[in-house]
């Protein structure tokens, strides 16, 4: 797959798997997991039965640390080896320590293996959880192949590359400089150990920048972020300066804080702070006796941006 996208709603994952498009599905473990997430509160099996093999379905940063409530990530990888086709074993989240990450990424994939021998694998993780340097990455892919049983190897399909950039849902912008000989020099590493290569974080870039990287041998890239903030603006739009109700929600969900700076004043900012975290809350009840009704709008709107992107 080109594009990973983040089934960040129902309209998101309604319209990709409408779209006739090389994209894939990344759900976090907050987005949907065994004991349900922020997206439709799917499970993990009834996000699958609802895609029914249309798209194929990857885990989006699993293993210890990543869920709503810290854990060591097993029983969510038990759900997504019977469930997923593709699971990204992140454990550097909690094990910033190369080696000690080294051995818990050997410990997932062993023990997903053992589960389902059919899996693929994704491995590394993206900047903003931690700076994986060329050599670093090199490493990585020498060990797993040499620790590795060589069919269990043979099923990572993608390793994480890095370029030096990362979001800012306050912003709504890409961050950081993009590394040109960097990103060369890791997807580079990727080939040569026989890894497709996917970067993280590729919100709101423009075609060019894309394409960028794609003549740079980049093999994949997610996006999730700006396709929920799509959904936010197009109900924005709709609800005009009526927008007290989904302030509210939003405010009380407490998921803008974490991407404001400390002077942010959220009463002074209420349409900012929607855009923000208006994504979070799609699946409230609150926000449901609210929900303007413009289900085909926003998936117009989404499989505009997916064409734009092929």
């Amino acid at each position: 797959m080109k594009y990973f996208i983040g089934p960040m709603s129902k309209n998101v994952v309604d319209a990709v798997i409408e779209f006739d498009g090389d994209v894939g599905f990344i759900p976090s473990r907050r987005q949907v997991d065994y004991n349900g997430g922020y997206v439709n509160n799917w499970t993990t099996g009834e996000f699958a039965t609802y895609v029914d093999g249309r798209v194929p379905i990857e885990r989006d940063h699993g293993g210890i640390g990543q869920g709503y409530k810290y854990d060591g990530g097993l029983q969510s990888f038990i759900h997504d080896s019977i469930h997923f086709d593709i699971i990204h074993i992140d454990p550097w989240k909690v094990h910033q320590d190369y080696n000690e990450g080294l051995q818990e990424t050997i410990n997932n994939i062993n023990f997903i293996y053992l589960r389902n021998p059919n899996v693929k694998f994704e491995v590394g993780t993206e900047e903003s959880i931690r700076r994986f340097e060329e050599y670093e990455l090199q490493n990585l892919l020498r060990r797993l192949e040499s620790e590795l049983m060589p069919k269990i190897f043979d099923n990572i399909e993608y390793a994480v590359v890095q370029s030096g950039v990362g979001l800012d849902l306050g912003k709504q912008n890409n961050t950081g400089t993009f590394g040109f000989d960097r990103l060369e020099k890791m997807v580079s590493i990727c080939k040569k150990f026989g890894k497709k290569s996917k970067e993280h974080n590729g919100d709101y870039l423009s075609n060019k920048e894309y394409k960028d990287r794609f003549d740079l041998g980049l093999d994949s890239i997610n996006i999730a972020p700006e396709f929920g903030q799509l959904e936010t603006l197009c109900y924005l739009d709709e609800m005009g300066d009526d927008i007290e109700d989904y302030y509210q929600i939003c405010y009380d969900s407490q998921r803008w804080e974490k991407w404001v700076d400390y002077d942010f004043v959220p009463e002074h900012n209420k349409k900012e702070l929607i855009k923000i975290c208006g994504h979070y809350v799609f699946s409230d009840k609150k926000f449901l006796d609210i929900k303007p009704s413009i289900d085909n709008k926003i998936k117009r709107v989404i499989r505009n941006k997916l064409e734009d992107l092929v």
